[in-house]
């Protein structure tokens, strides 16, 4: 089994209830990677009996550390449409709520499509780049070959402030696996905090709230297969203990296949 599909192995235990558990292939400084976390939630949907559709936009706010075990995943489809459907997703431990969820899931139809977010030019190919060492470094970062074209996580904290954080990079999971939803999603959160690569010292961080939005429908997904994705990075501001951030996922072929966007509490 893929790590990541260890991650979204879920158990039903009631008609709206699953079993999840977290794993030692993704965990992070404290608790377990963020975007795994997201994948199990987000998978808890795709499982459902009673879902339509697929993912359109998933939101999730950190409430309380998720410890390392068992967690039970409750969701609730809180409306129903012709061709959408919202869902309320909660991640529960012994100490109560430690994550909560939203969704959006749709039955996609055929309409007038462009695009006016820039595909990413003069990219230097996966093959001609090195992978990003991984030594120690959380072993989440393991599950992920990244290949970066600027913007790189610094080797060192040197304290030189960068004049901008902007990132990147060829990034695929590792070892190869087909890409999905619960795969893009768990991706869209392995962009490092910003404030890391524009000040380039260390800062204690968390990811306060994480929203995704899917643009790719399950055709873009079987033809990206296990093939890189292209990722982008940058952060808006850092006011007052908070930063934001914005990320692209693009297809090796240049289709936008997801966005992505985040709030993360620093202490200075």
């Amino acid at each position: 089994m893929h790590p990541l599909d260890a991650v979204i192995t879920l158990k039903p235990i009631a008609e709206d209830e699953f079993l999840a558990h977290t794993q030692s292939d993704y965990a992070n400084m404290i608790g377990p990677f963020g975007g795994a976390t997201c994948a199990a939630l987000l998978q808890a949907v795709i499982q459902h009996p009673k879902k339509i559709g697929v993912p359109v936009a998933f939101t999730l706010n950190f409430a309380a550390p998720l410890a390392d075990g068992p967690f039970t995943i409750c969701t609730r489809a809180a409306r129903t449409n012709r061709s959408t459907q919202h869902w309320v997703i909660e991640a529960r431990q012994a100490s109560g709520v430690v994550a909560l969820a939203t969704a959006v899931f749709a039955e996609r139809r055929l309409t007038w499509s462009d695009t006016e977010a820039q595909t990413p030019q003069n990219l230097t190919s996966p093959s001609s780049l090195a992978r990003m060492p991984t030594e120690n470094r959380p072993a989440w970062v393991q599950r992920y070959d990244m290949r970066f074209i600027e913007g790189a996580f610094p080797d060192a904290f040197d304290g030189q402030e960068q004049a901008h954080s902007q990132s990147r990079l060829w990034v695929r999971d590792h070892p190869p696996r087909p890409l999905d939803y619960p795969a893009l999603m768990a991706i869209s959160d392995s962009f490092f905090p910003r404030i890391f690569v524009r000040r380039r010292k260390p800062s204690p961080i968390g990811t306060v709230s994480i929203t995704t939005y899917f643009h790719a429908d399950e055709a873009a997904m079987a033809a990206q297969s296990d093939h890189y994705v292209i990722g982008t990075a940058r952060a808006n501001t850092f006011h007052q203990g908070f930063f934001d951030q914005s990320g692209e996922l693009w297809s090796h072929q240049g289709q936008l296949l997801a966005t992505t966007h985040q709030t993360v509490y620093f202490k200075d």
